[in-house]
């Protein structure tokens, strides 16, 4: 009886592994069915280039994600013409990349208002919301999309 009882386990604990081995395995293969939604927040460009090194990883390993990048307050310096980062950088050729792969870049027009900007200061990348912190929300609220801070 002994024996039956651990065959009866042993089976079982199987059928377990195999079905959550399947289903696993069935998640990944329906994940570009579902994208990734994600919405990254840029507040200080100074977190900049890590932000953008995410969002490359998070391509590489996803493509089909449909990722936002909303900028305001000073966030949005990256997205100037001849933005630098410390090392000398310039953040364009990334931005360029990520927006061939489908990025969008949002800069709030508050922001531009309130520091005196004007559009024709920024890469042609970049696109522009009324409030970034609006879009924020709605993106979250109404669009799915996951909230990442780098």
């Amino acid at each position: 009886m002994q024996t039956n009882k651990r065959s009866l386990i042993a089976a079982s604990c199987l059928a377990v592994s195999m079905a959550f081995g399947t289903s696993a395995h069935a998640a990944d293969k329906n994940a570009n069915v579902h994208p990734d939604k994600v919405v990254y927040h840029v507040n200080d460009s100074s977190d900049a280039r890590a932000a953008l090194r995410n969002i490359t990883n998070h391509m590489d390993v996803n493509p089909e994600a449909q990722i936002v990048v909303v900028t305001h307050a000073l966030g949005v310096d990256f997205l100037m013409k001849d933005a630098r980062d410390k090392a000398g950088n310039p953040y364009h050729v990334t931005v360029e990349q990520l927006e061939l792969r489908g990025v969008t870049f949002d800069i709030c027009e508050i922001t531009l208002a309130n520091r005196k900007l004007e559009k024709s200061q920024f890469i042609p990348e970049a696109k522009y919301v009324p409030s970034g912190v609006a879009e924020l929300a709605k993106l979250q609220a109404r669009g799915g999309y996951a909230y990442i801070k780098p």
